[in-house]
């Protein structure tokens, strides 16, 4: 079943969740690209920059959520509904951005090379996904989702979904391309009552919410919501610390 999408749970946190967004950008090199390409645009709150820093390109945005292109189309974006799965570049797709898309898609590994290689010559690959499926706040999710009560409704991803920056390296040296590849991590000062459960219930938490109706659900994040604040402890101040690793690689074909 594919996962559904919420555009306001989803913008929540915009600052914190687009600032990997321009540390990606930055590191790519690209000076007059023909076409530039937001693969997995979501409700295109970011791709007025991609059209801001390449005014003379022709930007293309793309999403497999019917929620969040109508987002991106009321922004005033011209989105299409595009599979990632099924995509493949063309020979002016100077620049492919692909941005906290990827651990969605379970058969990336193995697109990224077939992308690279349809690319044409000098053209920018930027990806950026999260590296915290092995974080307190996954952890603990799928600990609750793999209890007996919970077992046979809900199954999430596991600590590989994503691969470690070293295996992103290989993936684009070995697929011809130039590689930069690094991690960050974000230390996020998050507000409010239970922060941390707010922010995955815009992402991490849309499989738990798409496999149950509305009282489990509410039975569910019930159960994690302490299991949470326990991993996360609110400070004195009423703020809480959310660490957040993020992991980059851009390529020149």
């Amino acid at each position: 079943m594919s996962t559904t999408w919420d555009p306001a749970a989803y913008l929540t946190f915009d600052d914190l969740r687009s600032r990997p967004f321009h540390d990606l950008i930055a590191r790519i090199g690209a000076r007059t690209p023909r076409r530039v390409v937001d693969l997995g645009c979501g409700p295109g709150h970011l791709t007025p920059l991609l059209a801001q820093r390449w005014p003379g390109a022709d930007v293309a945005a793309l999403d497999s959520s019917r929620d969040m292109v109508a987002s991106a189309r009321d922004r005033g974006i011209a989105a299409e509904l595009a599979d990632v799965n099924d995509w493949m570049p063309g020979p002016a797709d100077d620049v492919v951005v692909t941005n906290a898309v990827l651990q969605w898609v379970p058969r990336h590994r193995e697109l990224i090379p077939r992308w690279i290689a349809a690319m044409p010559a000098g053209g920018w690959f930027a990806m950026q996904v999260p590296g915290n499926f092995g974080a307190h706040s996954h952890a603990l999710t799928r600990a609750l989702a793999a209890e007996p009560r919970w077992a046979d409704s809900v199954g999430l991803r596991g600590a590989d979904t994503v691969a470690e920056p070293a295996e992103y390296a290989d993936l684009l040296v070995d697929a011809g391309a130039q590689a930069d590849v690094w991690e960050t991590t974000y230390v996020q000062r998050l507000t409010g009552p239970d922060p941390v459960l707010r922010w995955i219930e815009g992402t991490a938490l849309r499989p738990v919410r798409d496999a149950l109706d509305d009282t489990a659900y509410a039975a569910f994040t019930a159960e994690l919501a302490p299991r949470l604040r326990a991993a996360y402890p609110q400070r004195s101040d009423g703020t809480t610390w959310f660490p957040f690793r993020r992991i980059f690689a851009v390529a020149r074909t």
